[in-house]
């Protein structure tokens, strides 16, 4: 077995339905496996996605384990010399796979593999690859410094903006959305550390491949989508989490934290509430919002792309991912556009990464 697939859902039936479909195709002439971990989720999945899917194998859990200990279980059940942690509100091209493990064969010494992210407008998203935190990387991401100063080499070192998104580099942190990993180091360095629930699991595990010896690379080409504001939503509560967190790794790893730091993350927390209660007086998404079809052009090929007019793209019906990508990168979107497979009664998108997408019902 090449590749072993593992996906934590909860509760994102048909944006993981849709991930799987495109799955196939990548999947298509490997030896791979699919193997999905669902965290208790109270959606259609259980009914709806076995049928549908009937080579996936699915472990339906009874509680919420979070986010490491789900993927940790995954990847005890995986077969696979690769295992590919990804998020199951993801697109992947048919060449993502074969990418990846043709650059493993060309670098014996990589221990991890990233890709470039975009979200669901097709805007590059800047946690495809990042630097290790610190508490004033943590101040400059919570109170939002790092989206005023996108490129500084100091404010925006959690996301490396002073780099290029364009080159294949090394980096210090791959996001957990899409990790591509040799099992076998996987499992040396011990997986994700289950004391993180939510936020910086993936940056403990990227740490513990390169103190291991092992470089971490990220890759521009050929990209996936990550829709991203139906696994994580950007909330005070949240922000709190994702501090949190960062105090748990810098501990675990011998690191003071200092009444300062301490101080300035509070202050950063506050800020990030005052923000959302603002952000709290538009109109809440819930993720099963219904437009009609006719708000949208259906674009059965290419040729029909419009990027300043709504789109449904009809996947795996002449569409392949690949091109699709090529030219929504040639002509970025300026309106909506949304995704359904050929089979599928559902078109699915996402204009905010911070909010819920739309699902439109056929």
């Amino acid at each position: 077995m090449q590749v072993s697939v593992v996906i934590v859902n909860y509760n994102v039936c048909y944006f993981l339905e849709l991930c799987l479909q495109s799955l196939q195709l990548a999947m298509a002439n490997l030896e791979a496996e699919v193997i999905v971990v669902d965290n208790a989720s109270t959606d259609e999945s259980r009914q709806y996605l076995p049928p549908r899917f009937p080579a996936v194998q699915f472990i339906w859990c009874d509680t919420n384990l979070g986010f490491s200990k789900a993927n940790n279980l995954g990847v005890a059940a995986a077969k696979g010399k690769y295992v590919l942690i990804l998020n199951p509100d993801t697109l992947v091209p048919e060449t993502c796979l074969t990418t990846a493990l043709d650059f493993f064969a060309a670098h014996p010494d990589a221990g991890a593999l990233g890709m470039r992210m975009y979200d669901g407008r097709f805007q590059f998203l800047p946690e495809s690859k990042r630097g290790f935190p610190t508490l004033a990387t943590a101040f400059f991401k919570l109170s939002g410094l790092i989206h005023l100063f996108p490129k500084h080499k100091v404010i925006s070192n959690y996301y490396l903006g002073h780099l290029s998104a364009d080159y294949v580099q090394q980096a210090e942190v791959l996001a957990g959305a899409f990790m591509f990993i040799p099992r076998e180091i996987y499992l040396r360095v011990g997986g994700f550390d289950e004391c993180y629930f939510m936020y910086a699991e993936d940056i403990d595990l990227s740490y513990c491949i390169a103190k291991a010896g092992y470089r971490i690379f990220y890759l521009p080409d050929p990209g996936i989508i990550h829709f991203k504001g139906e696994s994580t939503l950007r909330t005070a509560a949240n922000a709190r989490h994702f501090y949190e967190a960062m105090l748990l790794f810098r501990r675990k790893y011998g690191n003071r934290v200092s009444f300062l730091s301490r101080a300035l993350a509070e202050a950063a927390i506050a800020t990030r509430t005052l923000r959302d209660k603002i952000r709290s007086k538009k109109p809440i998404r819930t993720g099963k919002e219904v437009r009609s079809r006719e708000a949208y052009k259906i674009c059965r090929e290419l040729s029909a792309y419009n990027p300043a007019q709504p789109c449904l793209f009809v996947l795996g019906d002449g569409i392949r991912l690949e091109e699709l990508f090529t030219a929504l990168r040639r002509e970025p979107p300026h309106a909506p556009i949304r995704f359904k497979w050929k089979n599928s009664d559902v078109w699915i998108g996402s204009d905010d990464p911070d909010e819920k997408g739309e699902i439109i019902r056929e």
